[in-house]
């Protein structure tokens, strides 16, 4: 018998896998596909690498914690670099704004793009956001949060709740305190990190910005597939058993609570923990058949899903005037993007926001050449009410159209172009499970949606998920977030909440 069986090997699997591994506890990793990792992937061809999921680290210390937790120092094992400046960005009416590392000189760099004042009030901005932070960064973001109740006590006073303010949105947020529409646009484009709409997420997501330049931006030498790497070799040194291609079909349950999990060939794997690193909506919609799990199901149906991305990958010949690792070259109607992927009638954006992450490191590419990965956001995959990405003709068509806002937004590199490859949302959804191809699991659309997400404690004794569908979402930061709640609702070896005490903690969101 395993002590803790983890459905998927995605990096919140892996980081709860070190931490309960640390504890004493006999874990078994479950992957149903043939590699670790999750959407923190990697595709390499004639000398060019790509990291196909992630290609920005904020908050390395939460890595370097679960390192230093599991008896290893991370930076003896990687090499993390800032990005310098953060991001080129591009609006429509051809301004140029390069965000600096540097927090403090955020404002000069807004004043020379969109004049006096704009740095100013974003300086404003960002000391409100980091005052949001103050308040939701440790107790929230890091601890359990079982509903409305948990918000409650975790704020100090009535002025506190106030502050947070989950009906307020970020769009409104910009308006009262940005004169500038490009800088609201800017305040805008953060809502995507959560995989939402910014006329309807909670303005307390302004943390996101604000962490960003707070705590920098960072690469990782050999590209961010290197993280990965060492997370996994960290698991395997702490004993961790991983099975790969091993797919999960069930979750068994009795009275009592968890008693293991089915796989598809037929086969039982009997554990009192299970501990689920896949989507919250596959568990309870596919893996749970018990009548514990209603709650959570019936507010997962609530919540929209994230929004999906459409990737290339593109392996250039030559070098880029001016090169920058981070690109956003924004359209003329961002509502139109918006509009178009959480409309009631879903389709490829027209007119996109084009993401470019062009590291200028030599691990990732030959020295005449560049790897580019391109991201727009989309909708997800539906083939049964929304965009079927997997229709004929429809990738290509759609990856031409990419190129052609490149060029026209001062990027042209289709003359420089050697190969490319296409990502849609129909390759994520089967690649790694994701519902759809959403790349967060749920969005933060809606006060309830953006700091209830399920719960890390399961509705059943002895389930618990890790993972960026869980509190406190998506993101390499925030998943490993979610590993260490999970590892201390779980406890060491020996000392675990009683079934009983579990039952306490259980509380679906509605």
């Amino acid at each position: 018998m395993s002590d803790v069986v983890i459905i998927g090997a995605g990096m919140g699997g892996l980081a709860a896998a070190a931490r309960l591994a640390a504890g004493g506890h006999a874990v078994t990793v479950l992957e149903r596909s043939s590699r670790c990792g999750g959407k923190l992937g990697t595709f390499s061809r004639d000398g060019f690498t790509f990291d196909t999921g992630p290609s920005l680290l904020t908050l390395p210390s939460v890595y370097r914690d679960l390192f230093a937790a599991t008896g290893a120092d991370l930076d003896s094992l990687i090499e993390i670099e800032p990005v310098d400046p953060a991001c080129q960005y591009r609006f429509a009416d051809g301004t140029e704004l390069t965000m600096p590392h540097d927090r403090d000189a955020v404002p000069a760099a807004l004043d020379d793009a969109l004049g006096d004042g704009a740095g100013a009030e974003w300086a404003r901005l960002m000391a409100e956001a980091g005052y949001l932070w103050s308040l939701v960064g440790e107790q929230v973001l890091q601890h359990p949060l079982n509903g409305t109740r948990d918000l409650i006590r975790y704020s100090t006073s009535v002025k506190d709740l106030l502050a947070i303010a989950p009906w307020r949105t970020l769009r409104s947020m910009g308006r009262r305190r940005l004169s500038d529409p490009r800088a609201r646009m800017l305040l805008d484009r953060y809502a995507t990190y959560t995989g939402s709409d910014p006329r309807r997420l909670p303005a307390v997501m302004s943390v996101v910005p604000f962490v960003e330049q707070e705590f920098g931006s960072w690469h990782v030498r050999g590209g961010l597939r290197r993280l990965g790497e060492a997370l996994l070799s960290r698991v395997s040194a702490l004993g961790v058993q991983i099975r790969t291609d091993t797919e999960v079909t069930a979750v068994e349950t009795g009275p009592d609570g968890v008693r293991g999990v089915r796989l598809a060939d037929g086969e039982r794997l009997a554990a009192p923990i299970v501990v689920c690193n896949a989507d919250a909506a596959r568990l309870y919609g596919d893996l749970l058949d018990d009548p514990r799990a209603r709650g959570p199901r019936r507010a997962l149906r609530r919540v929209p899903p994230s929004l999906a991305g459409f990737v290339l990958l593109l392996a250039l010949r030559g070098k880029t005037p001016n090169p920058s690792h981070h690109r956003v070259l924004f359209p003329a109607d961002y509502d139109a993007e918006f509009d178009a992927i959480f409309g009631r009638a879903p389709r490829p954006v027209p007119d996109p926001t084009v993401y470019v992450c062009a590291p200028d490191d030599p691990e990732l590419h030959p020295p005449d050449g560049e790897s580019w990965f391109v991201l727009v956001n989309a909708p997800r995959h539906d083939p049964v009410s929304g965009v079927d990405w997997t229709a004929p003709g429809l990738a290509e068509a759609y990856a031409d159209r990419v190129l052609d806002i490149l060029a026209e937004r001062g990027h042209d590199v289709r003359d420089r172009l050697l190969w490319r490859e296409i990502r849609t949302p129909a390759d994520l959804e089967r690649e790694v499970g994701a519902p759809g191809g959403s790349i967060y699991g749920s969005s933060s659309n809606g006060s309830r949606a953006a700091l209830l997400r399920p719960a890390n404690s399961g509705p059943v004794p002895g389930l618990y998920l890790a993972s960026g569908s869980a509190h406190p979402g998506g993101g390499l930061p925030l998943v490993a977030m979610s590993a260490a709640i999970t590892a201390g609702l779980v406890g060491p070896a020996g000392g675990q909440r009683s079934r009983r005490a579990d039952r306490k903690v259980h509380q679906p969101h509605d």
